[in-house]
């Protein structure tokens, strides 16, 4: 069982709330909470990839880090934590991509990996021209699909002539290439986008926001998926950590950080959510409720509100569903909440790191 911390490159973390811990993303902060979290036996850090925000009277995610150029920073500073960076596919080549994680693996020997982002958010695309058109929503893993491809090719074989809808390459090299197994992550919990990390990924991240019972049923949604493929992929679920003395303090704090909920910012964003609904089961449309509900913390399955005790008691249950790969967390407070989380959660978790 892999534990995973979710890197805050962007403005505030993922809680657009003036009310909040307010803090900008910058390598000082990325180094800190990634060799922390090493120290405290986290598995893996996965950084998310946004390039325009949602404003607001927060400015929510109006600051970001750029995903590569940030892990290749904290690879030189970190030794056994593996990192994952987020490409949005739509903005790089597959080919310099490819180059970009074998230079990485350089500086991190076997603790490289990528999260494919298929690219929901149609204004982060058409402020660079680069948006192909709402039919994207729908053929959006056909095109993810060609790239993995070429990735695959280049990082195997060192070269691709890859001929498809999207690329066509034309005796496209790569060397060196990289010297250990990039993994490779991808959301998706529609049927297609389950396909798509079934046939060519290594981790299905996933919401699965109605707890426990929502994670039984995505995993045995991505076991049939891998039932068809042959292939050994597991899930990688999100949750939002928010520690206290006790569960009350804790519902408390969720309480305090909706009272400044940044409404103009989670309407923008829901509204972004709601038109990736080209897939009637696809996360999108689950986002788009609940952040129209306006509130900055919505609640539910993806939250872990509580005392140490208790927050531990729920990522074990976690844990112990079969196909569980890993647990990604992300927190409000990044400082102490961080250092809380590994001095008084993580001794009460069943399982050890692996750093595989």
């Amino acid at each position: 069982m892999r534990l995973g911390v979710f890197t805050p490159t962007g403005n505030n973390g993922w809680i657009p709330s003036a009310t909040s811990p307010q803090y900008m993303p910058s390598h000082e902060l990325t180094t800190s909470v990634l060799t922390r979290a090493e120290g405290y036996g986290f598995d893996f850090a996965l950084c998310m990839v946004k390039l325009k925000g949602f404003g607001g009277p927060t400015r929510f995610w109006d600051y970001t880090l750029e995903t590569f150029t940030a892990m290749s920073a904290a690879a030189a500073v970190t030794e056994k934590i593996n990192l994952y960076c987020s490409v949005g596919i739509l903005s790089y080549h597959p080919a310099m991509v490819a180059r970009m994680a074998a230079t990485i693996d350089d500086v991190a020997p076997g603790r490289f990996g990528i999260n494919i982002v298929t690219g929901w958010n149609r204004d982060e695309y058409t402020q660079m021209g680069l948006w192909p058109g709402d039919d994207y929503y729908r053929d959006r893993y056909d095109y993810a699909t060609e790239y993995v491809t070429i990735l695959k090719q280049l990082w195997e074989d060192g070269v691709s002539n890859f001929k498809g809808t999207y690329f066509q390459l034309d005796d496209c090299r790569l060397g060196p290439r990289p010297a250990h197994k990039i993994e490779l992550v991808a959301a998706g919990s529609s049927e297609r986008g389950r396909r798509f990390a079934a046939e060519l990924t290594d981790f299905n991240f996933t919401d699965a926001s109605s707890g426990v019972d929502g994670l039984v049923e995505a995993n045995a949604a991505l076991a049939a998926a891998t039932a068809r493929t042959g292939r050994d992929v597991k899930s990688l679920v999100l949750r939002m950590v928010i520690l206290d003395d006790t569960d009350e303090g804790a519902r408390k704090k969720v309480d305090y950080y909706n009272e400044g909920s940044d409404v103009e910012a989670l309407a923008y964003m829901s509204g972004n959510y709601a038109l990736d609904n080209a897939n009637a089961d696809a996360s999108s449309q689950t986002f788009a409720e609940k952040y129209g509900h306006l509130k900055a913390v919505p609640g539910g399955g993806g939250l872990l509100a509580g005392s140490p005790a208790t927050v531990a008691e729920e990522i074990n249950k976690l844990a112990r569903v079969e196909g569980t790969g890993g647990i990604l967390m992300s927190f409000d407070d990044y400082h102490d909440g961080l250092d809380r989380f590994g001095q008084e959660v993580v001794p009460l978790l069943d399982f050890e790191p692996t750093f595989t």
